[in-house]
């Protein structure tokens, strides 16, 4: 039977015709969804130029629901979601986006670090732990430990935290030395708390020597060895600090005439601040030579050559406590109301987010920055 060639000739444009017909219906619908969605994209673009993020938001679901495959739609609308707290639905589009098998691994490292940012901000502190630690070895690598970091000093996990600062060290951010010195310091508080003392001497020694131009690490040891009844070393200690880290001596003031007076050093003690006065005034070494100096006359003297120096309503009503006023019935009302005018003045507040506290802190509560506490009060900034 012969093959006919006519039906094979016949139906070539027929072929050529449905096949160029399908091909504009298919134009045709891509072209609509494409129009479609970058007008909802720029709608709510221009909704977030306008600062409207609720109408933004609005926008961008409408153009994920055009264009399920577009992943910076995705990024875009999880990161509002984070930014309005809405930290569930964040969650939720990034989850979706890890999900996805069509990602490229950029997108994906990035999935991975914006799921670890929406944990981090809804507080769940242990899904971003596990979330941080999958980005080891992306582009995200460096903004995670710091993040880690950031988690591990609030939760005072300071194992983690030497580990993690000691990686942070080895690349391009600088030291952390000090940080680390802080670690251990922390470390060696807990250990002395719990009564084992050598611990806690050998962490303020490997503090010191990590970090020998810290004041933290030098004040912790003198206090140590003074409750063990060794104030000869405390005071070598704090003679050393004088050396090393000058700047933190005022807050060392008083320990140092406490140990002066138990060990029959004052005369050391007081040319130790003396000359830490006349570097820098403040009215905590003030104090401490006013406990040292033997006449209290020449005592009280020392409240006045700081006025000279320096206005100070606080050593005022110093030298005012000492005294004679010619109607000495009414000093007690006087003092009584100098003394409550100067306290919020005998307060540390935080350089860096201006918590104010009437102690000194070395890790600030309110901001968690380390060492933004000056070693001065209020008055004397």
């Amino acid at each position: 039977m012969e093959f006919d060639f006519t039906w094979v000739l016949l139906g070539f444009p027929i072929a050529f015709t449905l096949g160029w017909l399908a091909s504009r219906l298919d134009l045709r619908q891509l072209r609509i969804e494409n129009r479609q969605a970058p007008k909802a994209y720029f709608k709510g673009l221009n909704f977030l130029l306008n600062e409207q993020q609720d109408q933004a938001i609005d926008a961008f679901i409408e153009a994920v629901q055009s264009d399920p495959d577009t992943s910076e739609l995705h990024f875009a609308l999880g990161n509002l979601f984070r930014r309005r707290g809405e930290y569930e639905r964040a969650v939720r589009v990034h989850e979706h986006l890890m999900s996805r098998g069509d990602l490229t691994q950029p997108e994906r490292d990035r999935a991975q670090h914006a799921l670890a940012l929406d944990f981090l901000k809804a507080g769940l502190l242990d899904r971003a732990e596990a979330a941080l630690r999958k980005l080891e070895g992306t582009p995200f690598e460096e903004e995670a430990r710091l993040a880690l970091l950031s988690i591990y000093e609030r939760s005072r996990d300071w194992a983690n935290a030497t580990e993690i600062a000691a990686r942070l060290g080895s690349s391009s951010h600088g030291s952390f030395s000090a940080r680390q010195a802080h670690y251990l310091c922390e470390q060696a508080g807990a250990s002395a708390a719990a009564g084992d003392t050598t611990r806690a001497l050998g962490a303020l020694q490997e503090a010191i020597a990590m970090a020998p131009a810290l004041a933290r690490p030098l004040i912790d040891l003198a206090k140590l060895q003074n409750q063990l009844g060794r104030p000869q070393d405390a005071l070598q200690t704090l003679l050393k600090l004088e050396k090393t880290a000058p700047q933190g001596l005022p807050l060392a003031a008083g320990l140092l005439a406490n140990i002066a007076q138990a060990g029959g050093q004052e005369a050391t003690a007081l040319e130790l601040l003396k000359a830490s006065y006349a570097n820098m005034p403040s009215i905590d070494v003030i104090e401490a030579i006013v406990k040292l100096e033997k006449d209290p006359a020449s005592a009280r003297q020392w409240y006045v050559k700081h006025l000279e120096r320096q206005a100070s309503l606080v050593a005022a009503g110093k030298w005012i406590a000492g005294e004679k006023l010619q109607d000495e019935q009414h000093h007690t009302l006087v003092q009584r109301a100098l003394d409550q005018a100067t306290k919020p003045l005998m307060r540390y507040r935080c350089a860096a987010c201006g918590f104010e506290a009437t102690q000194h802190f070395w890790h600030c509560p309110g901001c968690q920055a380390w060492d933004s506490y000056p070693t001065r009060r209020i008055e004397e900034l």
